[in-house]
């Protein structure tokens, strides 16, 4: 995220009481949860869509299209939309009462965002490598940037289903990697913290 935010004394409290009471694995970065396709295997799986845009007024002039970074799905994989829609089926199982049925799409959609934003940013990786095409990495990077705030928004989605259920035990461990991942000053992250305050995890304002 920025280098230059100041990160508050007590997000840093919270990162370091969680790796001590809950034993939070430090690879819950940005794009480092585990379980995700390998770069072999999602090539196999996956191909780069680079869609040129409609020209900018500002990219007109020096005649460059736009570059997307999208990826063309041959079914194995699930993409966005899938994400969306486990999210969707979510919030109708809430409405209900079914707690443990809005838990289960709820994880799954986590799955699926962050299979998304670890592969984007593998790619990423791949086409900066010895500058092969910046333009492209840089619209990869942004896209996986992208997965990641849905992966994290599809966190604190269900941090308040096992809320509900009475399971702070399972909650607290996805607001803190929610607090690790956005910035101090983003809106989700200032969430995840208060509803760390509200289960009692931290009492810092």
């Amino acid at each position: 995220m920025a280098g230059n935010v100041k990160i508050p004394k007590v997000f840093i409290a919270v990162a370091l009481k969680a790796s001590s009471y809950f034993m939070v694995s430090r690879s819950v970065r940005l794009f480092s949860l585990t379980s995700v396709v390998s770069l072999v295997a999602g090539f196999s799986a996956l191909m780069v869509v680079l869609v040129r845009a409609q020209l900018p007024a500002s990219a007109q002039a020096s005649n460059e299209p736009e570059v997307v970074c999208r990826m063309k799905l041959d079914g194995t994989v699930k993409g966005p939309e899938d994400g969306k829609r486990l999210i969707e089926e979510a919030k109708q199982a809430v409405g209900t009462q079914n707690y443990e049925l809005a838990a289960s799409k709820l994880s799954e959609a986590r799955q699926v965002f962050n299979q998304l934003s670890s592969s984007y940013q593998q790619l990423a990786a791949s086409y900066s490598s010895g500058n092969v095409d910046n333009r492209t990495a840089d619209s990869c990077r942004k896209t996986a940037l992208e997965m990641a705030q849905m992966r994290d928004e599809a966190s604190y989605q269900l941090a308040l289903v096992y809320r509900a259920q009475n399971k702070p035990e399972s909650a607290i461990p996805l607001l803190v990697q929610i607090t690790r991942s956005q910035q101090p000053t983003q809106e989700l992250g200032q969430k995840a913290y208060q509803l760390l305050r509200e289960l009692g995890y931290v009492n810092s304002p």
